[in-house]
């Protein structure tokens, strides 16, 4: 019998920062890549393609037929008579492989900033953990980033355990 193996396709460009592209996948995983270990990785002989390594040509990238594709960094192919440019692009799979989900990116320093009001406080995990209505090990998961938090959580643990206020922007 056959495996049927599903790689996760990107189907959008959240940012990118120099090297680096935040996507989202269609599992709903949003994920970092970092090209600039992934470029030296891949060997590229000497293509078009190495002008990826310049920021500002990297930038060009697009989404297409769900993964990422440089119409600046194509080649022209030959057959038949026939030249046609094709874009570089890197499959699904590899870019998955070489990604990092981006909650860990997002969410860091949630836990350090609570760890740090909470000592300001001279409040024990205990003593958080006990205003707020959470357990000791669940505030230190928090504070290790060792765990996710729901918003409404984090609201009980800032406002009712630290006493601050909770403020969240979306930029």
């Amino acid at each position: 019998m056959r495996t049927v193996v599903k790689t996760p396709r990107v189907l959008k460009i959240n940012r990118i920062e120099q090297l680096t592209v935040s996507v989202v996948f269609n599992n709903g995983e949003t994920r970092v890549i970092d090209f600039g270990p992934l470029l030296k990785a891949l060997r590229l002989p000497a293509s078009s393609a190495r002008i990826l390594s310049n920021p500002k040509e990297f930038k060009k990238v697009k989404p297409a037929i769900h993964t990422l594709s440089w119409e600046n960094a194509g080649e022209t192919i030959t057959f038949n008579g026939k030249s046609n440019k094709v874009p570089f692009e890197i499959g699904a799979d590899i870019l998955y492989k070489h990604s990092q989900p981006e909650e860990a990116v997002l969410a860091a320093g949630i836990g350090q900033q609570i760890r740090k009001i909470r000592e300001q406080a001279g409040l024990s995990q205990d003593d958080l953990a006990q205003r707020s209505g959470t357990t000791r090990s669940y505030i230190s998961r928090i504070e290790n980033e060792r765990s996710g938090i729901e918003v409404s959580t984090l609201r009980k643990i800032v406002e009712t355990g630290l006493g601050k206020q909770l403020k969240i922007s979306i930029k």
